[in-house]
């Protein structure tokens, strides 16, 4: 992953740690020594935020676990400053199944909590809470009570926080899914409002941050959903490109550099008699160009492991996996044939067509698919 660091494989999935990530541990580290020069106040100063994204890194497992048990892999763990990311390659079908990989992770903060309240009560470490601190207190009470915040924190009903997602489970498992997301769309930015307003009249820039952030995630959720259900009973071949130009795989990087001058598709199925046997993508190109040269051959350059749809798939399964494989162009095969193309552009124009005939709305089509994320 861009800016990342792969820093383990647990239980299967991979973790990595985002630069900015190290960039707060390190400025944590170089304000305590600037202020003790002590390399053990160091050492103390950087362990209890290191031991808050352990938590938040089992918080994420929690869902990844859930997910798991509903067959749905997850692609990797990323801790950032403002917490962790759990990549689903999908989100559970089912509202229960959603209600229960959403309600993973804050119970995984409830375990380690009542673990350390066990823990503080049978040694009798216990300290006053008004005592306690960012760093003052008994360390493993501070954790307790930062695991009780994150609990409550994860649990407001906003997205992308698990309590909207909660909410939305237990609203699509009494009324549409899309009806549902959408009132929980609301709410969450409507919270994202609130959030707004007492960072900016308490002079809170971190509260604003996050009431930006709220709101942004709730309105792509709403359209997600609206994408889902528009797509909904549709198969791939209404809507798949089938004017495209293929190319082979002893054609030079010139040739197909002069294609993508004369048209509009970035990216060409590489076609070796009947068979496909690799995809050109733009991205690809540019890059052999400048390190290959003109003249090097497409065979070269080609990506031969590549993602297919059937044109019988339904348009809401495709959308799902051009999530699943964040890629830009899916060739569409029948009987080891290629007879078209899907791209987010295509899917996108399709929908804004279907809605001008059926004089409904257009629903908002993100820019970038991404990857659908669990928090």
């Amino acid at each position: 992953m861009r800016w990342s660091w792969k820093i383990g494989r647990f239980a299967g999935i991979d973790v990595f740690i985002h630069v900015t990530f190290v960039a707060l541990i390190a400025f944590i580290a170089i304000q305590h020594f600037l202020l003790t020069y002590d390399l053990r106040a160091v050492i103390e100063g950087t362990l209890f935020p290191l031991l808050i994204f352990g938590c938040v890194l089992l918080h994420e497992f929690g869902h990844a676990l859930a997910a798991r048990r509903y067959g749905i892999r997850t692609r990797d763990i990323t801790l950032y400053p403002i917490g962790g990311v759990a990549r689903l390659e999908r989100m559970p079908d089912k509202p229960h199944q959603e209600l229960w990989v959403a309600l993973a992770g804050p119970l995984v903060n409830v375990a380690i909590a009542v673990f350390l309240y066990i823990y503080l009560a049978l040694t009798g470490t216990f300290e006053p809470t008004g005592k306690l601190g960012v760093t003052a207190g008994p360390l493993l009470e501070r954790l307790l009570a930062v695991n009780v915040m994150l609990v409550g924190f994860n649990l407001l009903p906003a997205f992308p926080m698990d309590g909207g997602r909660v909410l939305r489970a237990l609203l699509a498992s009494r009324m549409d899914y899309v009806r549902a997301t959408n009132i929980a769309a609301t709410l969450g930015q409507a919270m994202a409002m609130l959030f707004g307003f007492l960072g900016i009249m308490g002079g809170n820039p971190i509260l604003v941050f996050i009431a930006f952030f709220v709101w942004i995630a709730a309105s792509q959720e709403a359209s997600l959903a609206q994408i889902k259900g528009a797509l909904g009973g549709i198969p791939v071949w209404r809507a798949m490109i089938t004017d495209f130009r293929t190319v082979t795989p002893d054609e030079t990087l010139a040739d197909v550099a002069e294609l993508i001058i004369a048209g509009s598709q970035p990216d060409f199925p590489v076609v070796e008699g009947n068979s496909i046997v690799g995809v050109l993508t733009r991205a690809d190109l540019l890059q052999a160009l400048a390190t290959l040269g003109k003249d090097a051959r497409v065979r070269d350059v080609m990506r031969r492991e590549f993602m297919t749809l059937d044109p019988g798939e339904m348009l809401e399964l495709a959308f799902a996996r051009l999530n699943e494989c964040a890629c830009h162009t899916v060739p569409v095969v029948r009987n080891g044939r290629l007879i078209g193309l899907i791209t987010p552009e295509n899917i996108g124009e399709f929908l804004m067509i279907q809605s001008a005939l059926s004089g409904k709305a257009t629903p908002d089509f993100p820019a970038d698919l991404g990857m659908l994320q669990q928090r």
